[in-house]
């Protein structure tokens, strides 16, 4: 990942800091996204974007086969089609 150069924002009247256009599209920071904050001297911070907490075992799985059906079918159809075999 290539550094950015400086840059200066103003502290708003709430305590509110614009992140620059250009940060925003380098780190992926978007709505709903989690900073740290973190105090490391005097006169510094250090802010950390969170990464998102991705599933883990089988929850990671929903979905993935959707990409190989044909087309999507409602449960509706799918329930008939199953009820049609049991006769």
């Amino acid at each position: 990942m290539k550094r950015s150069s400086a840059v200066i924002t103003v502290v708003t009247d709430r305590g509110q800091v614009s992140i620059p256009a250009r940060l925003r599209r380098e780190l992926a920071i978007g709505k709903g996204k989690q900073l740290l904050w973190q105090k490391t001297g005097e006169r510094e911070i250090r802010i950390v974007v969170l990464e998102t907490d991705k599933p883990r075992g089988a929850e990671a799985m929903l979905g993935f086969a959707r990409r190989y059906r044909p087309r999507a079918r409602r449960t509706a159809d799918w329930m008939r089609e199953l009820r049609e075999g049991e006769r």
